[in-house]
């Protein structure tokens, strides 16, 4: 557990900084350009290649031992970020915010590269809650790792947005660089203990699809779980696409960083409560039921233009992320064998990561041509002021409302359907999966 306790910190650590840039570039563009569009498209790519290149990340955390390849996705992160880096500088600064030249897109493309790069290790994470932790404790874990993502969000977000603010764009790069570097260092102290890899079925390709999906077939109702999880997430790339603009709007850029900082601190709130007391006998249950709610609260934190209430309800939705991750976590670390974990949780991230960018490419434009302009216009506001009321921003207003009552539907027509009938009763009779003991 002492070791499960460091890699955990030390992840923390890398998440920041990589947060910490990925972030800071979208607070920049935006208070560069007020162009909803450009940060949809980002968010978009970001999952779009994060989904391209999850299958490869699961097949090497299988493939691999778990140290090495954390150590090695830290280290790609560190080499692209010091080249983005070496572009913004050579550039400068205007000439990287000008929409209309090449130099945002190839800047913006690099530090994407980067982020992508660190998510192999939150897949070569999520199996050490395997390869470290008691069975009985892995919700418990998993609550933890929520916490960890919950203070890297609060800490991102409020050093992100006064950096940007206070700072700029260069002095955000070196920061961020410095802190990766630090991470790495740490990392190579830890010890991690870990038997020689051995694959049943032989070593796997470098993108085995077939494997990943053979182990998700292999549980009854997991490739529900893995459908209902992409489905969510189209709801979820409305948000993703559409927070910060409505938060700058909202508050400003040092401001709406300050007040993602405070709302993320659900996101600690709710794993430390899983970590606390877990997730129940019913996973699956908890995870469904807490969408439920996750779409309520979606549909209502923008109903007025209200900056506490749009704050609350990101708390909220925040608070409830945590268990939703966790359940699912929980259940492929119980019904899959550990050596194929990592292309299970790859193969999921495929589908989930995938789901995203689609609705972030097609909102983006849909706002910022259509929906935004429209709810600006007395014909608009007098249709919608009775629910929505008045302000500038109620053309996103109204797509958060209609994407949280998708959401509500989703999660109880899921609800009713026997799949989840099957993952439940699969995840009851299913023995823990244990890994192979260390070598001596």
């Amino acid at each position: 557990m002492r070791t499960f306790v460091g890699v955990l910190v030390n992840t923390a650590v890398a998440n920041v900084s990589t947060s910490f840039l990925w972030f800071g570039l979208t607070f920049w563009i935006y208070a560069e350009t007020r162009n909803v569009l450009a940060t949809a498209v980002i968010g978009a790519a970001y999952m779009l290649f994060v989904s391209l290149c999850s299958v490869m990340f699961g097949t090497l955390v299988d493939r691999f031992r778990k140290k090495p390849v954390m150590v090695i996705a830290t280290l790609a992160a560190v080499g692209v970020f010091v080249l983005d880096a070496a572009l913004f500088f050579a550039v400068g600064a205007d000439g990287i915010a000008d929409l209309g030249r090449p130099w945002f897109w190839i800047f913006a493309v690099v530090m994407l590269g980067g982020a992508v790069v660190e998510q192999l290790r939150s897949i070569a994470l999520s199996t050490t809650v395997t390869l470290l932790v008691p069975d009985d404790r892995h919700a418990n874990a998993n609550g933890l790792v929520g916490t960890v993502q919950g203070v890297s969000m609060l800490v991102t977000s409020v050093f992100s947005g006064l950096s940007i603010g206070f700072l700029g764009m260069g002095r955000t790069l070196v920061i961020g660089i410095s802190a990766l570097v630090l991470s790495l260092a740490h990392l190579a102290t830890l010890r991690m203990p870990e038997a020689q890899v051995v694959h049943a079925e032989g070593s796997p390709g470098w993108v085995d699809i077939r494997g990943g999906w053979a182990a998700v077939r292999a549980a009854e109702g997991l490739l529900f779980l893995v459908v209902f999880s992409a489905l969510n997430n189209l709801v979820g790339g409305v948000f993703m696409a559409l927070m910060d603009p409505y938060g700058i709007e909202l508050l400003g850029v040092q401001g709406w960083g300050i007040g993602f900082a405070l709302a993320s601190t659900g996101f600690v709130a709710g794993g430390l409560v899983v970590a606390k007391v877990g997730l129940g006998r019913r996973p699956i249950r908890t995870m469904l039921l807490f969408c439920v709610v996750v779409g309520a609260v979606g549909a209502a934190f923008a109903l007025r233009e209200w900056a506490w209430l749009f704050l609350v309800g990101i708390w909220v939705y925040m608070a409830l992320v945590p268990v939703i991750e966790a359940a699912e976590q929980t259940v492929i670390q119980r019904v899959v064998p550990f050596e194929r974990q990592g292309r299970v949780f790859g193969f999921a991230m495929m589908f989930e990561s995938a789901a995203a960018p689609v609705t972030s490419l097609a909102i983006g434009p849909l706002a910022e041509f259509l929906v935004i302009p429209y709810m600006r216009t007395e014909q608009g506001l007098a249709r919608w002021e009775w629910l929505l009321g008045r302000g500038d921003s109620r053309g996103i207003a109204l797509i958060f409302l209609v994407a949280g009552v998708v959401c509500v539907i989703l999660a109880v027509a899921a609800m009713l359907m026997p799949a989840y009938r099957a993952i439940a009763r699969q995840y009851d009779r299913a023995a823990p999966s244990v890994p192979a003991a260390p070598e001596a």
